[in-house]
């Protein structure tokens, strides 16, 4: 896999979490930048871990779908794209509560994290059937998630949660592009 592609997937898997960063930093009262960074790294913490636990799910199972493994990894890209995309369409309107925090929990923060992290882990799975070498992937979308994320929650005042939507809309694409990358080098071959 080329920096190229990595960088497109490293992106892609950070638009969830830069859209859940704009709704906690739009839910906090004057986010400061150390918040924003702590839950940056948290997300990225999380968001980096998720790919290699599913490239080990995807190992496993490598033997079992060889013949197949493209049309999967197509699957669960494409699949994953489409699902970003229709929930940034769709958008959730949350309810504002009265007094808003300075500062979100470990726990909450955690939580998001790994919920926005579970294409992540397909992702991981799908790219263990395409034998490619997931720590640079896992870095670079745990770097790319903590940057997004941290300037997410900078922005989420001002941006609003529309912004958050679009960025969904944009990652899903972008999965769904890398999704059949894979599928047309694989009918290359």
């Amino acid at each position: 896999m080329n920096a190229a592609s990595i960088a497109v997937i490293a992106f892609a898997m950070s638009t969830d979490a830069f859209a859940a960063a704009v709704g906690k930093g739009a839910a906090l009262h004057r986010p400061r930048f150390a918040e924003a960074l702590r839950t940056g790294a948290i997300f990225g913490c999380i968001e980096a871990l998720t790919p290699l636990a599913g490239w080990a799910l995807g190992l496993a199972a490598a033997r079992y779908v060889a013949a197949v493994d493209h049309c999967i990894a197509f699957a669960l890209l494409g699949g994953l794209g489409a699902r970003m995309i229709w929930m940034g369409v769709r958008g959730d309107a949350e309810a504002e509560p009265a007094e808003k925090p300075s500062r979100h929990g470990f726990w909450v923060l955690a939580a998001t994290g790994l919920g926005t992290s579970i294409d992540a882990m397909a992702v991981g799975v799908g790219l263990a059937l395409v034998d490619v070498d997931i720590l640079p992937v896992a870095a670079a979308i745990g770097l790319t998630t903590c940057a997004m994320v941290t300037l997410g929650v900078m922005l989420g005042r001002v941006l609003g949660a529309m912004a958050g939507r679009r960025a969904e809309i944009v990652g899903g694409a972008l999965l769904v592009l890398v999704g059949c990358a894979i599928l047309v080098e694989h009918f290359r071959a």
